[in-house]
């Protein structure tokens, strides 16, 4: 399949521009992205694939499957992925920019002047959870419709759905996507190859190694060089990369690691710690942002810098190292029937959260589950814009806390 060029005449204003495009799109989904890893999916499901037709279904959740094989933030992951594939590396750190830099800025400000701000139960905030129910709910929807093709999917969804509420830990995710992918692969390895779209990843193996090189070499490294300075900066860089560097399952799971990390490392207070995670709870974007509020809290501006910079690094670091090899693998008959297998667990998964914790916590009365439905029509037989749906929802929480 012939893949559409990112150059023509003029190569560096056509990488320019496609890379200013990213930041634009990514920057807008950074200010509206409420919700948690799992609806950040949702919004770009419904933005890359759905609106900008950036990439195909399957290749966007073969994306997905493969970010969830990867520790770190997976949302954060996936967005990176889909700049790099559509401007390069330039465009994966534009797409990193701009997802991230709107809720850093926030919590920055949060922890340098409102320390101890309580956000309450506000109505706006209840209005976001239900906002992120209608996001969740219309990427199960459109994605089971894409991907659970079959019983045996039905069934690998269904279980994955099944452990992932009853044994909720943080390692049931990366078991149910591995079982999945073996289960996959046993099903479907005899299966036809798909004709899967071209995918275009503009980064050299040889860039991907040495990617995977430094993820390894500063997870080893840095701890030594931690021991024999006496650096402040460097045990600080050393734990928030540490923490990027181990997390399977989400970006709450971050949580027990820095709180190790800072609190009992007498760097932060306890109090302080949980009114940041709290904030970030209300701020659109990843929730690896959290490392912005205590860097911030620790060493103003430059903490800050220094804390998110050293826990997205090696969700950087493993996506451009990964990505070049994935993207022929993933043509492999086997390899797709694993694939097959991830998919429908993540869709599974997909259904799990959107039950818990994200309608147990957010539908609590009849008006709430009106206000869903209303958002999720929106978005799936309005094709309403992302930010109409938060504004709405914002509006809509607002109006329920009066009634």
């Amino acid at each position: 399949m012939h893949m559409e060029p990112l150059n023509d005449p003029d190569t560096g204003t056509s990488k320019f521009k496609s890379v200013l495009e990213v930041l634009f799109v990514s920057t807008s989904l950074g200010l509206t992205s409420f919700g948690g890893p799992i609806a950040h999916l949702g919004y770009f499901h419904n933005e890359y694939v759905k609106r900008r037709n950036w990439l195909d279904e399957r290749s966007y959740t073969d994306l997905v499957a493969l970010c969830q094989f990867l520790p770190g933030p997976a949302s954060s992951q996936v967005g990176i992925g889909i700049g790099v594939m559509r401007a390069g590396v330039f465009g994966g750190i534009a797409a990193w920019i701009g997802f991230t830099l709107p809720s850093v800025l926030v919590l920055i400000f949060f922890a340098l002047l409102a320390r101890g701000f309580d956000m309450g139960s506000a109505g706006w905030i209840h209005g976001l959870k239900i906002v992120a129910v209608a996001i969740v709910a219309h990427a199960v929807w459109g994605m089971g419709k894409k991907l659970i093709t079959d019983r045996n999917r039905a069934t690998i969804a269904l279980a994955a759905t099944t452990i992932t509420l009853l044994w909720q830990t943080s390692l049931s995710q990366v078991l149910i996507i591995f079982l999945a992918a073996i289960i996959g692969f046993f099903l479907y390895k005899n299966k036809t190859v798909d004709q899967l779209p071209e995918i275009h990843v503009p980064i050299k193996r040889s860039f991907a190694v040495i990617c995977l090189i430094i993820f390894f070499g500063l997870l080893l490294l840095l701890p030594l060089l931690r021991e024999v300075s006496s650096s402040h900066w460097i045990a600080m860089f050393d734990s928030f990369y540490r923490s990027g560097s181990l997390v399977f399952g989400g970006g709450h799971v971050v949580l027990p690691l820095l709180e190790r990390e800072v609190v009992s490392g007498g760097w932060i207070s306890s109090e302080d710690f949980l009114t940041g995670y709290g904030a970030t709870q209300a701020v659109p974007g990843p929730l690896f942002t959290f490392a912005a509020y205590i860097g911030a809290v620790m060493n103003g501006w430059l903490g800050a810098a220094v804390a998110t910079v050293a826990i997205f690094l090696p969700a950087f670091l493993l996506v451009m190292g990964a990505l070049p090899f994935w993207t022929s693998l993933r043509r492999s008959p086997k390899i797709q029937g694993a694939l097959h297998g991830i998919n429908a667990a993540v869709v599974g998964i997909l259904l799990s959260a959107l039950y818990h914790p994200i309608w147990t916590s957010s539908i609590l009365a009849p008006e709430d589950f009106v206000l869903a439905c209303i958002l999720f029509v929106m978005l799936a037989y309005w094709n309403s814009p992302s930010w109409l749906v938060v504004l709405s929802g914002v509006l809509g929480g607002v109006l329920i806390s009066y009634l």
